[in-house]
């Protein structure tokens, strides 16, 4: 479509393109690595906005899924939603999981998702200085290791099934603990910033296969030890709970009952913990 240099032409496609259900971005930082929003439209008219990040599963898909299933939470909670889109085989190679575990190549994808937020925050003149996180399946890896290694950009996180865990264990190596966590980040572990994030974990009971998520020898991200925090997703959620609460974090942990791997009947519970943190928060 051609594009148009009148005043009402930029306004309508602002209109349609940039608030509501957005158009997909690439990011500037990394055009290889793109973004979806829902904005509230009252933002356009200057009213100030908290924001959700939201992490996609390894299908990418649930990306849009997340943007539209919380845009009316969004709406009359004023928060925008932002979510990442990382690629299947960004490199070349075909390879899903990179993002899970922060890093991959020459990307660093927490530090992508830290320009995502920046980027947009300019576009809509926002202050989003700190930020909530959700994640489910492949997006919840990638939410636990962000919160771990930038737990003072949060004001809350939600971390849902993922399939594998990052214990706050200082005598193991990164990804099953933290021990190398400044040598291979550039950035120490602060427990005490992390314990004052509310964070809820969910995962439902009937979580139980375990085809995707048992490490094998020879497979990319096998270590000694990486099955240790438990057989299914919710026995490894449960454990980084415990991890947590060592650490002094205060842990929400919901354990749906009778919903398997099922992104959608969580989402109910993800608004009500975040609704209830946004409550406090702008109570202050």
């Amino acid at each position: 479509m051609q594009e148009l240099g009148t005043g009402e032409a930029v306004a309508r496609a602002k209109a349609i393109y940039d608030y509501g259900q957005t158009a997909i971005f690439a990011s500037q930082a990394d055009p290889r690595l793109h973004m979806v929003l829902y904005v509230p439209p009252t933002a356009a008219d200057g009213r100030k906005l908290d924001l959700l990040v939201a992490v996609h599963g390894t299908g990418r898909t649930s990306a849009i899924d997340f943007r539209d299933g919380f845009a009316e939470f969004g709406l009359y909670n004023d928060c925008a939603i932002l979510c990442p889109i990382f690629p299947v085989g960004v490199l070349g190679d075909g390879a899903r999981s990179g993002y899970k575990f922060l890093e991959e190549g020459d990307i660093r994808y927490d530090q992508v998702v830290l320009a995502m937020v920046a980027e947009m925050a300019d576009k809509y003149r926002q202050d989003w200085s700190k930020f909530a996180m959700f994640g489910f399946s492949g997006g919840g890896h990638f939410v636990h290791r962000f919160a771990i290694l930038h737990p003072e950009k949060l004001w809350a996180a939600s971390i849902g099934a993922p399939g594998s865990v990052t214990l706050l264990d200082p005598t193991r190596d990164w990804w099953i603990g933290i021990r190398d966590l400044e040598a291979r980040f550039g950035k120490a572990f602060r427990p005490e910033d992390l314990a004052k994030v509310p964070v809820h974990m969910i995962v439902g009971d009937a979580d139980l296969e375990t085809w995707e998520i048992t490490h094998k020898p020879g497979g990319k991200y096998y270590m000694d030890g990486a099955n240790d925090a438990g057989k299914t997703r919710p026995e490894r959620l449960a454990a980084l709970a415990s991890s947590f609460r060592k650490t002094g974090v205060d842990v929400t942990f919901d354990r749906v009952p009778g919903v398997s791997h099922d992104r959608m009947k969580v989402l109910g519970h993800v608004k009500a913990f975040l609704a209830k943190v946004l409550e406090g928060r702008r109570a202050k």
